[in-house]
């Protein structure tokens, strides 16, 4: 099919007016610069000719895009010296392009960078050249043609895959360099060094929220030589009000230039008392919450690129995620020594009562029980198994309220009264340690709504406290107030004090800031956790307060008073039951126990028996009708639970009182006594005012 096509050196002519070019006349074109121009002008791809020892260039319009702005008048350009048009590519191409017009093939000029002005910006392009010589008709290299590829999108590919690759090894590289770190300031030297190394900056910084969220504490900085440390404690407002909102939700805030981008008042302060001109800032939010961020600092403006942002963002992640896992692992190591030290503390605390208690034992074989004798020794182990009752009470009280199994009876009270009543009962301990106790409480009532009992032992286990951690003779003081709403009641005293880093941790579990045994009666270190979590749930606070080292403590509990003052009930006496004679059957594995409970109600006049097991139980009830039963609940075979729901079908016995007798106190333990007919719910060791109540209601 004939081509109908212009010929492409007449559609020149035409389309320019041109009579004479810088080839030369049109119509005396050579031959192969007449193809070649063909073959350019009717190319979608961006091609051009050069011609001649100047490199004179002819170009169609893809190539015409390449040139960007300096193409908006062809007739200057065309025609005109490829060094002329791409001064800039003069060095870096100019060279290969001679070397083919030599004769000397150069292939294809890969990726080649330039800047070139589009829709009047600047952008940076990449560009593949690919050169064949042009021969005359003597077979001479008269010129080149040149096609262009541009691979800008290439390359920005590969570079991003590059940068991904370099961003993951520099991961890699911190999670080995921190894998064995053994504390979070290793971790956050390593971290920050390797960020600002691969980023070139003047700084990083790593830091932690505060518990407040209002504030943070830089805890570590990587900085060039000569570069100030920003390490210390900061509000989050020095942000300015925009920037810190964003922070607080997770966003990212990024400055290229502090000058330009930041109105005053708006963060610009902080950082140009620094010498900071551009940053990163990358929160890390968890569950909601600010909980760290990690800044990079430069000297002087800088455009960061996404590749920078996300960089950063990974390694906050993943420096919090170490620095999370050795604190942790760190907890749990000093949970443990807590635990192994307070189990150490448990053996000696149980043991001690038990030594006396011996001793006294052997005092009444070889004293032959004479009322002295029997006097002195009884008060003793009296005073040491209320001791160890105290201490193991204590045990099921924090475990109860770890658990959240402590049922709470509350009731009107006056607070004046219950302290009055835990100085009472404290009285023993201060006295033995020859304090000087001080009562200050005030003439009207401070009426709350509260379990007496656990506000008591609160109050009770303060003072034992201070008189454990006070010299001897020292000095002791109980207060209360009302302060607005609120129910205020101290203990204060002359002790040994608290260092100001161990103020809040005393509250801790298993934990004791003395633990010299010159310096203390010993203990568990759960007395002052039972206080704080007894007070809390109350509605109340529990804190420590002192000095220092030697300078005494004060203690001080908050609880809201009651809405109304109402008249407060007297707190009954206990007094011993006066009861009738009563047949009871007692049954316990432990058959000292069980004996002896027997002996004690005997000596009051009432008719006793005693069973081994459940089954035994059974036996001595059917015969023995008796109207008031102690039941262990933990005897082997049959337990208490089986053998009080068999008692109750046992004929006569329709009217028997059964109390339980268990070292389980929780609400579920008390209902499922309930549910097997239990009347009475007693802790081991039962004490002898739980059994005469036992005993009155029979």
């Amino acid at each position: 099919m004939p081509d109908h096509r212009p010929d492409p050196v007449t559609a020149i002519a035409t389309a320019h007016d041109w009579a004479m070019t810088p080839f030369g006349a049109v119509a005396a074109w050579p031959a192969a610069l007449r193809v070649a121009a063909g073959m350019v002008l009717y190319s979608r791809q961006p091609m051009c000719v050069m011609w001649g020892d100047a490199l004179r260039l002819l170009f169609n319009d893809g190539y015409r895009a390449l040139l960007g702005a300096r193409a908006h008048d062809d007739a200057v350009l065309m025609g005109q010296p490829f060094r002329a048009v791409w001064p800039e590519l003069a060095d870096p191409v100019g060279p290969l392009l001679d070397d083919a017009l030599r004769g000397n093939a150069t292939g294809a000029v890969e990726d080649h960078p330039f800047t070139v002005q589009r829709n009047g910006y600047p952008e940076q392009i990449h560009v593949t050249f690919f050169t064949s010589p042009i021969h005359d008709d003597d077979g001479a290299i008269a010129g080149l043609l040149v096609t262009c590829v541009e691979t800008t999108a290439r390359v920005a590919s590969r570079r991003e895959r590059d940068d991904a690759m370099e961003r993951l090894r520099l991961l890699d590289e911190i999670g080995e360099a921190t894998r064995v770190a053994s504390e979070p300031r290793a971790i956050m030297e390593e971290a920050t060094r390797l960020l600002g190394e691969h980023l070139g900056v003047t700084r990083v910084a790593y830091a932690d929220l505060e518990p407040d969220n209002d504030r943070f504490t830089i805890r570590h900085d990587w900085r060039v030589p000569g570069a100030i440390s920003t390490a210390g404690v900061y509000s989050l407002d020095l942000f300015g009000s925009r920037a810190t909102q964003n922070l607080r939700i997770g966003r990212t805030l990024v400055i290229n230039d502090v000058d330009r981008e930041l109105a005053p008042g708006d963060g610009d302060g902080m950082f140009n008392s620094i010498g900071i001109k551009a940053i990163i800032c990358c929160p890390l939010v968890k569950g909601g919450r600010l909980v760290a961020m990690m800044a990079v600092h430069q000297v002087h403006p800088r455009q960061w690129t996404s590749e920078d942002l996300a960089l950063v963002e990974a390694v906050v992640e993943r420096c919090w995620a170490h620095i999370e896992r050795v604190r942790s692992t760190e907890a749990l190591r000093e949970a443990d020594r807590h635990k192994s030290e307070f189990l150490a503390v448990l053996a000696h605390e149980l043991r001690n009562p038990l030594a006396p208690i011996r001793n006294g034992l052997e005092l009444l074989r070889l004293g032959g029980g004479g009322s002295d004798v029997v006097a002195k020794v009884g008060g003793m182990m009296d005073r040491q198994l209320s001791h160890m009752t105290h201490l193991i009470n204590d045990l099921l009280d924090i475990a109860r309220v770890s658990s959240g199994k402590i049922v709470l009876h509350r009731e009107a009270a006056d607070l004046n009264r219950i302290a009055a009543a835990a100085v009472e009962a404290s009285m023993p301990a201060i006295e033995a340690a020859g304090h000087d106790l001080e009562v200050q409480l005030p003439p009207e009532p401070l009426p709350i709504e509260a379990d007496t009992v656990r506000i008591s032992q609160v109050i009770g286990n303060l003072l034992t406290n201070a008189a454990k951690y006070t010299p001897r003779n020292g000095r002791i003081r109980v207060a209360a107030h009302a302060d607005g709403d609120i129910a205020v009641i101290t203990v204060t005293d002359n002790g040994i004090g608290i260092p100001a880093e161990s103020l809040d941790a005393v509250f801790d579990m298993f934990t004791q800031v003395a633990r010299h045994m010159e310096r203390s009666n010993g203990g568990l270190g759960i007395g002052l956790s039972l206080v704080r979590r007894l007070v809390a749930l109350h509605g109340g606070t529990a804190t420590a307060a002192s000095p220092g080292a030697g300078q005494g403590s004060t203690f001080t509990i908050r609880l809201p008073l009651a809405g109304t003052a109402a008249p407060l009930a007297e707190p009954s006496p206990s007094a011993r039951a006066a009861t009738r004679r009563l047949r009871i059957l007692i049954a316990d594995d432990n058959v000292d126990a069980a004996h002896s409970l027997s002996d004690l109600l005997a000596l009051d006049g009432h008719d006793t028996r005693v069973a081994a097991d459940g089954a035994a139980a059974l036996d001595v009830a059917a015969q023995f009708q008796p109207e008031v039963v102690f039941l262990d609940i933990g005897m082997p075979g049959m337990d208490g639970y089986e053998t009080a729901r068999r008692l109750r079908g046992v004929p006569g016995l329709d009217g028997v009182r059964l109390a339980a007798l268990t070292g389980w106190g929780a609400a579920e333990d008390r209902a499922r006594s309930r549910a097997a007919g239990f009347d009475h719910h007693l802790l081991k060791p039962a004490v002898p005012a739980e059994v005469n109540a036992v005993l009155a209601e029979a």
